[in-house]
């Protein structure tokens, strides 16, 4: 096993081990899958269009598709990492000129993983089930997770319903939302990989679900409650303030966002309604809806989770009620204009990622 002092001096690494991978991943967007022989990641092809094309499968290892949260599936450079809620093991696979090839499956660290976020790396995976719930760290080496002695750390409570883990953009600090508790956990991440934390804070509206990141670090939640999103400033001292409390959508089940890369628009899937509600972000990190309705664009059947591409070009809706992957390119106002879907999957699917 490698000591804390090997890994360190690996993280010092991490930005010129990504810098050298990122170009090598492909063009594609990814889900993820239940099959008769386990769990899948589902594989797209992107034309340059925006539309998608299926192009098979690749199995995970591992069993039991997640239900109830954002980030089964987490990308960076050409690592993709998968959770398998059945089998409680996380899935690395390591993308080529070929697609993505699985490389290594290991305990989660837990029970019931939900989510996974990947920065350098460092991998955390949030596990949901058992007596106590919890995050737990792996560092990638040699194409394998190797478990990160002292990683382990509790939620804020023994069963808080968790929805989401995921590293802030600088890597300094990882956010989770608990829905039951209405709660959301921070951990200072240090230099050697292990966190400190929680910090826990109340949020703005009930029911805190999927959420995601600003490139000044600032989140953007979903609160399915009210059906609204919340922006929230992290201090240095981990604790979270909200910025715009409950904006709502007048939408059902607003409960997986995704942030566009300029940090302009906030996009939430409304898996109740099957829309998706567009936000402007300003530049201190306010909302505000983009359409009085609340409806940027109408999806097909229940979308749970949503990736954005190519600079935020395009943005994608896996709409798991009718097993299709929903294409929109992103207008310069905000606005949607549907490409058409991609379909073929299994109702069960969560997860989306891209290139």
């Amino acid at each position: 096993m490698l000591t804390l002092r090997q890994l360190a001096g690996f993280l010092a690494v991490t930005a010129v081990a990504l810098a050298a991978t990122a170009g090598s991943a492909m063009a594609d967007v990814y889900t993820l899958t239940g099959t008769p022989s386990g769990n899948a990641v589902a594989v797209f092809d992107r034309a340059g269009n925006g539309t998608l094309t299926p192009a098979g499968t690749v199995l995970t290892g591992g069993t039991g598709v997640p239900a109830g949260g954002q980030g089964a599936l987490a990308l960076e450079g050409n690592r993709l990492v998968a959770v398998n809620a059945g089998s409680s093991t996380v899935s690395l696979f390591k993308i080529d000129g070929q697609g993505p090839g699985l490389r290594d499956v290991e305990p989660s660290g837990g029970v019931s993983p939900l989510s996974a976020t990947i920065h350098g790396r460092l991998v955390y995976v949030l596990n949901s089930g058992g007596a106590a719930n919890n995050i737990t760290g792996f560092f990638v080496w040699h194409n394998r997770l190797v478990p990160l002695p002292g990683s382990t750390r509790p939620l804020s409570a023994a069963a808080p319903g968790p929805a989401q883990v995921q590293f802030s953009p600088d890597g300094r600090t990882l956010v989770v939302t608990e829905k039951s508790t209405n709660r959301i956990d921070t951990y200072a991440v240090g230099v050697d990989g292990i966190p400190t934390g929680p910090t826990v804070s109340a949020s703005a509206g009930g029911t805190p679900f999927g959420f995601a990141f600003d490139k000044r670090g600032r989140i953007f939640v979903s609160e399915a409650t009210l059906g609204d999103v919340s922006s929230y400033s992290i201090a240095d001292d981990g604790s979270v303030s909200p910025i715009s409390a409950t904006v709502i959508d007048h939408q059902a089940a607003p409960c997986w966002v995704a942030v566009s890369e300029d940090g302009k628009y906030a996009y939430t899937a409304n898996a109740g309604s099957s829309s998706l509600s567009g936000y402007a972000i300003a530049k201190n990190g306010a909302i505000s809806l983009l359409n009085a309705s609340g409806v940027s664009a109408s999806t097909d059947a229940h979308p749970v989770d949503l990736a954005f591409v190519d600079g935020s070009r395009f943005l994608y809706a896996l709409a798991n009620g009718a097993g299709t992957i929903d294409a929109y390119r992103v207008n310069g106002n905000g606005s949607l204009t549907a490409l058409g879907s991609a379909g073929g999957l299994a109702a069960n699917g969560t997860g989306l990622v891209a290139n």
